[in-house]
């Protein structure tokens, strides 16, 4: 790729403090939009709107969702945004090709009865059995993305009965601190136990931030997302709940659940870890939608004509 595609990695990294996982989207679109330059013959010094805009439709072509057509356009314009700033182009060819539309999906939150299943899925008292009970219980009690999850360090929990919480380093390095409930701190208890995360810890640590983290992999070391995303999808195959199930809908179920019960969208939010309120307010829409539903499920003059 170019110099200039390495320059705003560089700059997103330690100016704007992106995240790995973001300047790693970063860079699989980039590497995209030059593949699709360099297979037409053209520099960044070439492109145009048009050429912008037949490349979008190339990637809807390819068979592209709306999303991922919509994150490539902001990687492409922010590469051009880069270049004018830094002096390296005289203008954005990409400031004003029109975003794609997103549908507006929302969440598939689990029911209550199903949350209960999951967690009941956990049978046993071994090792394994501590540490999967104590990951199913922390992303649906604390509402945690999966990258926060695994990046638990020891020293960001505090399980004092009288106030459990735990410390999460959200997107952009974002710290929040977050309440954890009964379940989920006795499940983090028994797990953090010497017969549960003692079980799996080596006689000598690989590295330091393995020796620090809150769940393992069986062979001692820090558990990735790849092996919290495995925990979650077993015992979800073990429900039937299948493609339904992934760490992010544990998510989404928390959220939905507390706007069910009556929790302040700001106490949600603030939990969560939005930024803008209004990625928030998705959930709500979840809520209005199942009232919706048992409204008209339940209610006797809610379809029904009645006779004068």
């Amino acid at each position: 790729m170019p110099h200039e595609v390495e320059e705003l990695l560089s700059w997103l990294a330690v100016e704007k403090g992106r995240s790995p996982n973001t300047l790693a989207a970063y860079r699989r679109d980039l590497a995209a939009y030059w593949e699709f330059l360099a297979g037409r013959r053209l520099t960044l010094d070439d492109v145009t709107d048009h050429v912008v805009e037949d490349y979008l439709a190339f990637l809807r072509a390819s068979g592209k969702a709306p999303a991922s057509v919509a994150r490539a356009l902001v990687a492409v314009r922010s590469l051009h945004r880069f270049c004018e700033d830094e002096g390296l182009a005289l203008a954005n060819p990409a400031e004003d090709v029109e975003r794609p539309r997103v549908p507006s999906g929302l969440p598939k939150a689990l029911t209550e009865d199903e949350v209960a299943a999951l967690l009941g899925a956990v049978v046993g008292d071994d090792a394994a059995a501590r540490r999967d009970r104590a990951i199913l219980e922390t992303l649906y009690g604390c509402g945690i993305r999966v990258s926060e999850l695994v990046g638990l360090s020891l020293g960001d929990l505090d399980l004092d009965p009288a106030a459990p919480s735990l410390r999460a380093f959200g997107k952009g390095a974002k710290e929040r601190v977050v309440p954890v409930g009964r379940l989920a701190r006795e499940a983090l208890t028994a797990w953090l136990a010497p017969s549960g995360r003692g079980a799996f810890a080596p006689e000598r640590w690989a590295r330091r931030g393995d020796q620090e983290a809150v769940f393992l992999n069986a062979r001692g070391g820090r558990l990735s997302r790849q092996g919290a995303w495995g925990v979650v999808r077993h015992y979800g195959d073990r429900l039937g709940l299948g493609d339904r199930l992934t760490p992010h809908v544990l998510r989404h179920s928390c959220a939905t659940h507390m706007l069910d019960h009556g929790a302040d969208i700001r106490v949600v939010q603030e939990l969560l870890g939005h930024a803008s309120l209004s990625t928030t307010q998705v959930y709500t829409k979840v809520s209005t939608e199942r009232l919706r539903r048992a409204y008209d499920a339940a209610h006797p003059r809610a379809h029904k004509r009645t006779n004068r």
